[in-house]
């Protein structure tokens, strides 16, 4: 684990608009920036960044927090990556916390495999571009499958020379030990030999999903049937072909803006459209589709087109994927490629706008797909039929939602022409023998796609929840400003009757805020909530301000983005400059007092609420039923003239 004392530094040194500047093309607004939305297609700025606060919102699409938060969203980091890029950015050394030796050894041998790894991949790219046989035989190969120089540097791709140990010498030369130079599968060594495993061949480095490289595709140039035409590294502590995909993060960030994944099969099928605009497109690398590969795509966007060749082994590729991807919950289509063309050369001489044309045109749902192709393969055979129907549903079987599952049974039916009945009863024996392998007795009928409504379809609101964020909102915004508050004190006239009596106090809204909970012993009943509040009392009795940073990795992300919004809730107002069109918005600043009285009291209203269900719970049971009453009443006053203070009418 990274340790507090690292991600306290990285808090303190990064700058959120920096940061945010690296992605975002981002103009001065007043003392904020703004920008347009990385996150949808907008013409009109929605993105705010403020230097001050040290955080940014998008308010097309509700997203918002700190420079990591950023990170996470936009380049898909994980928590412990983002720190890590910002301590990079900073020059900030990483610590780690204490670790026991075997697990301190196998970090350190993984951070080995890295540090080689990104050594080779820079060997590769000089050798390419600086050497003589470089440049005649690996550069001259991209060029003449038409690649340009932005692509070949984008996708770092490199070249090792035709000589035994080319690598391997200059690598032991630079201090790196032949112990991880053979664990990364770079440097075959067999007894006292030890030879490069790409020697010879074009280099296609393998990126994780931050950028990391994890292993290398090497093709080779040499027409000899003895060769493999591609070689990958083995798999090693950081290289795992099944939990890999070439080209994700290049793509990754217009995958989830197109909210669709283009699959394809080879390197230079992802180059190809790619650099012809369709840059939303992965591969598997040659290896066969997992549902690991699949997990990767799923958390950018529930949405798979397959774009494999137009031959038999390409729709054949195609078939072995189809269940994977739907055994995830993932919605698949299915690009037929015209015979003989792969996605490399059917785009090379097509612009984006034709390609984006045929996929919408000629893309369709798996079950049209599937069922068209084997359909034509068993006309006029009823066993082949039949295997057909069974083939196809053993694929809807996959499918976890119901009602997709029923819509493709309706579909298969139509297609198939055969009776829904039968579809299903097939469906049931697939979904019975498949569960008996994981001892789950299931049933599976129509029944389970009969639509049941639900009668209670209200959705009720947290009341304590939205008071309680409400005082959390005002402490954040307005806790250090010091208003005159007009307070109703409860006294006894002289008929003996509860009369409230009006005193008016100056002090700041926080401490208004502390003694009126600490009087009534208010707690707050959320821990998230409660964690803030100290966190926010503690500081602005030091003068502090308050920002987003001071809770930081003390609360979940859904709260730090409920911070974000009270921060930056008034911004929405300067970023549509409403007062250029002669409307100004009430500024909340003018109301405090009235704000933080109105809270409190619906508060204890609220409260006293709860505290009356809960004795009229006791009377059913208890024999004391007279002095429940008395408190009942008591209550049911107060609250009567708590509302009278609120302008309520109970």
């Amino acid at each position: 684990m990274i340790s507090k004392s690292t991600i306290d530094k990285v808090f303190e040194s990064s700058r959120v608009e920096e940061v945010i500047g690296d992605f975002v093309q981002l103009k001065k607004s007043g003392s904020n920036f703004k920008g347009l939305s990385p996150f949808s297609e907008e013409r009109t700025p929605s993105f705010m960044v403020s230097p001050v606060k040290q955080i940014w919102k998008d308010f097309s699409s509700g997203k918002g927090g700190t420079a990591i938060t950023f990170l996470m969203e936009h380049e898909h980091f994980t928590y412990p990556e983002a720190i890590k890029y910002l301590a990079n950015k900073y020059n900030i050394e990483v610590e780690e916390t204490e670790q026991t030796n075997e697990q301190k050894l196998e970090s350190d041998e993984m951070e080995s495999l890295y540090l080689v790894s990104d050594y080779a991949n820079k060997f590769f790219q000089k050798t390419l571009k600086k050497t003589d046989e470089g440049k005649s035989i690996g550069l001259s190969y991209f060029k003449e499958r038409g690649f340009t120089e932005d692509t070949i540097n984008r996708f770092q791709l490199g070249y090792c020379k035709d000589e035994w140990t080319s690598f391997t010498d200059q690598a032991i030369k630079d201090s790196y030990k032949i112990e991880f130079l053979e664990k990364s599968g770079l440097t075959i060594v067999k007894e006292d030999k030890k030879f490069d495993r790409f020697k010879g061949r074009v280099i296609f480095p393998i990126l994780s999903m931050s950028g990391r490289v994890l292993g290398f595709g090497g093709r080779t140039l040499k027409t000899s049937k003895s060769t493999a035409k591609y070689l990958n590294s083995p798999e090693s502590k950081i290289y795992y072909k099944s939990k890999v995909l070439y080209g994700l993060f290049h793509a990754k960030q217009e995958i989830a803006k197109q909210d669709n994944c283009f699959l394809v099969e080879g390197y230079t099928d992802v180059m190809r459209m790619y650099e012809r605009g369709i840059r939303n497109v992965v591969s598997s690398s040659g290896t066969a589709l997992s549902s690991d590969q699949i997990r990767l795509i799923n958390r950018l966007t529930n949405n798979i087109t397959v774009v494999f060749d137009g031959d038999s082994a390409g729709i054949n590729a195609a078939f072995r994927g189809i269940d994977i991807i739907l055994e995830q919950g993932m919605n698949v289509k299915i690009c037929n490629l015209p015979e003989g063309e792969d996605p490399d050369s059917f785009a090379k001489d097509k612009n984006v706008e034709e390609l984006s044309s045929y996929f919408l045109e000629n893309s369709k749902d798996f079950i049209t797909y599937k069922a068209s192709l084997l359909i034509e393969g068993a006309k006029n055979d009823p066993i082949k039929k039949s295997e057909t129907i069974r083939d196809m549903v053993a694929s809807i079987s996959k499918i976890s939602d119901q009602i997709k599952k029923e819509i493709y049974i309706k579909e298969c039916s139509s297609i198939m022409d055969i009776s829904e009945e039968v579809l299903y009863s097939t469906l049931a024996q697939i979904s019975k023998k498949q569960s008996s392998k994981f001892n789950k007795p299931t049933s599976v009928s129509n029944e389970s796609f009969k639509v049941v409504k639900n009668k209670n379809e209200k959705k009720s609101i947290n009341v304590l929840y939205e008071l309680e964020k409400k005082i959390i909102e005002i402490l954040i915004l307005y806790g250090d400003k010091t208003e005159d508050f007009e307070d109703l004190l409860l006294k006894e006239n002289e008929a003996g009757e509860l009369v409230l009596e009006p005193v008016v106090k100056t002090s700041k809204v926080f401490e208004k805020i502390y003694m009126d909970l600490q009087e009534d012993e208010m707690e707050f009943s959320n821990d998230d909530f409660k964690n803030i509040y100290y966190i926010i009392i503690e500081n602005l009795n030091k003068g502090s301000n308050i920002t987003v940073d001071m809770f930081s990795n003390k609360v979940p992300v859904n709260i730090e983005l409920e911070i974000t919004n009270i921060l930056m809730g008034e911004e929405k107002y300067r970023l549509h400059d409403w007062q250029r069109s002669n409307i100004f918005p009430k500024e909340k600043s003018k109301t405090i007092a009235q704000l933080v009285n109105d809270t409190i009291l619906n508060l204890r209203c609220f409260l006293i609420d709860q505290k009356v269900n809960e004795f009229k719970n006791k009377t059913i049971d208890s024999q004391e039923n007279k002095s429940i009453l008395d408190e009942v009443l008591n209550y049911s006053n107060l609250k009567m003239l708590l509302s009278r203070k609120l302008k309520r009418v109970i």
